[in-house]
């Protein structure tokens, strides 16, 4: 049916019959000439018909033909004529001149055009997403995706790593996020979970004696609703027996330097810079930093302890904080500052406060009445000056959340971002960090990230006191993967467990097996887990990662295309011997 793409036809077929087919693009009637752009995974040739060339029954079919028209053509290859070429496209000096023409499929009008450059809606790009993938763009995207999946198990391959399946269907260990549970038949009113990350089975692995274990894998998690976050995803796993937080750190820069390479032709600078947790926060207000922004958080609260501001006097009573920012010889419209503060209103905090300093002296903000001579002070020198300072009051969690945010939007709404690959490891995080509602310690990454030896000394006085061995890579102030040392002394995890408030039943139950497979000899191990999404998303430049997977879901969690989730019919329901009670 085809001997070639229609992108791979080129000057050195000239002459010769070649054998397309693909969709028509667009089509150009010039009294009885048609001119029929056909294009495939591989690119857009021109297609000739001439009436003189081609039979009369293939003609008559051409007659009513449209765009998205699947053909089958036979032709030959020849050189435009001068003054014709098409310089962007890679097929642009040469033409196909029909021999025979076949229509193999037609086409409904679409409800929009690849082509088109008007802004089509996200719900009916993903409703119609086999549309839409015909899209220059989502198919650079989608085939670039293959590329860097095949580049990283090439390098992962070269290091000797076995790639090995693991389970889709396991048991539910609920610690975070909520598992997507799925009903068995075979056992009524039990259920298996579809795994957020195959974390136990690869270590599992390192116990069976399979030192370096990776595979491409889909994980699942049932979060509540975020921005750019999907149900499920991919990541690229990798766990290894006797080996150090550096020896797993130092392999993951050399498989982001090769993939980069390979893929973007970029050449990124190793091994990539080291940040504590505690900097992280301190400089950014966040353990993602975006090192590529210009300039740092710093704590004013002490500037503003005997501020006579009511709001911030609030906060500040109660161990809150301000924090701030300043930004050089910049200047903003009214309308630019107002969109800011509505943006950090969204967050849910008390807004945003900002001073426009000329020459060391304040002379425009909303609280410029109401500012002492100290506050001016400690803001002027965040911007030397001239410039703007921008800070949050509110309790030391939100205010945090909310300032890093802001610097991050102010950053690249003022155009202070340079486009590089930025990447930092982010280390020394702690082990637990307390949850107040539930009243206990939770894992800051999970339960069975190893502490760091120096600080088992505090495990049982000061949990808190405990950092983990623990490490999150971050590219441009995104996290693109995170790992540890892992925990492989069973009498140590069983600690950790009573440490989470677990009981002796739900230690039994949820993870008795996993105890159980450590006593047989585990070596030490650590690991990482990569995610495939992001990663790409942020090599292409694309602001969403449902830009870089075929068929995501909606921000809601919705697949327009199918329809999913959806009713089920009783019967299904009663075989599995489950009754779903409706809201009225």
């Amino acid at each position: 049916m085809k001997d070639l793409g229609c992108g791979q036809v080129n000057e050195n077929l000239i002459g010769r019959v070649v054998k397309l087919a693909g969709w028509v693009e667009s089509v150009r009637d010039h009294g009885g000439l048609k001119f029929i752009d056909l294009v495939d995974i591989t690119g857009e040739v021109q297609i000739v018909v001439r009436p003189e060339t081609v039979n009369a029954d293939a003609l008559k079919d051409l007659d009513n033909i449209g765009n998205f028209y699947v053909l089958n053509i036979e032709g030959e290859v020849r050189r435009r004529p001068e003054g014709t070429e098409n310089p962007n496209i890679s097929t642009g000096k040469v033409e196909v001149l029909a021999r025979s023409v076949k229509v193999l499929s037609k086409s409904d009008v679409p409800p929009f055009w690849p082509n088109e450059r008007k802004q089509i809606s996200e719900e009916v790009r993903l409703k119609y997403r086999y549309i839409d993938m015909r899209r220059p763009q989502m198919r650079k995207n989608i085939i670039f995706r293959h590329l860097v999946a095949r580049k990283i198990r090439e390098f992962m391959w070269s290091k000797n790593f076995t790639e090995i399946e693991t389970p889709f269907l396991t048991k539910s260990t609920p610690e975070g996020a909520r598992d997507f549970l799925v009903p068995s038949r075979l056992y009524k009113g039990k259920f298996y979970a579809l795994p957020q990350s195959p974390q136990l089975f690869k270590q599992i692995l390192q116990v069976a004696g399979f030192e370096r274990y990776f595979q491409i894998v889909r994980c699942f998690r049932d979060e509540d609703l975020r921005a750019d976050r999907q149900p499920e995803f991919t990541q690229v796993d990798i766990e290894m027996s006797f080996v150090s937080e550096d020896d797993i750190i130092t392999l993951v820069e050399e498989l982001l330097h090769f993939v980069f390479k390979e893929c973007l032709d970029v050449e990124i600078k190793i091994p990539f810079p080291k940040m504590s947790y505690q900097d992280a926060i301190s400089l950014y207000g966040t353990d993602k930093p975006d090192t590529r922004i210009p300039f740092h958080i710093k704590d004013l609260s002490g500037a503003f302890s005997n501020t006579k501001i009511e709001f911030i006097r609030k906060f500040l009573d109660v161990k809150g904080k301000v924090l701030a920012f300043g930004v050089k010889n910049i200047s903003a419209s009214k309308s630019q500052l107002v969109s800011l503060e509505s943006f950090a209103k969204s967050m849910g905090g008390g807004g945003l406060m900002w001073f426009v300093f000329k020459e060391k002296q304040l002379v425009a903000s909303p609280l410029i009445k109401f500012i002492s001579d100290e506050e001016k002070e400690a803001l002027s020198q965040l911007c030397d000056g001239n410039g703007i300072s921008f800070a949050v009051a509110d309790t030391d969690e939100k205010s945090r959340a909310i300032i890093s945010k802001v610097a991050k939007l102010v950053a690249k709404n003022f155009s202070l971002v340079k486009d590089s690959f930025n990447f930092v490891w982010v280390v020394d995080f702690p082990l637990f960090s307390w949850d107040e509602t539930e009243k206990r310690f939770v894992s800051e990454h999970h339960p069975f990230t190893s502490p760091k030896y120096e600080d088992l000394g505090f495990i049982d006085t000061d949990p808190l006191k405990v950092r983990a061995r623990a490490y999150d890579i971050v590219l441009n102030g995104e996290e693109i993967g995170g790992g540890s040392i892992r925990i492989h002394d069973p009498e140590l995890q069983y600690k950790i467990f009573k440490i989470l408030n677990l009981s002796q039943e739900e230690i039994n139950e949820r993870f008795g097996w996993f105890l159980e497979a450590l006593k047989y000899g585990a070596p030490p191990h650590g690991g990482i887990a990569l995610g495939l999404d992001r990663l790409v998303a942020l090599m292409l430049g694309e602001e969403s990662i449902r830009e870089v997977i075929a068929f995501p879901k909606t921000q809601s969690g919705v697949c327009p295309l199918t329809g999913a989730p959806s009713d089920v019919y009783l019967s299904q329901l009663k075989e599995l011997g489950i009754k779903v009670e409706t809201k009225e």
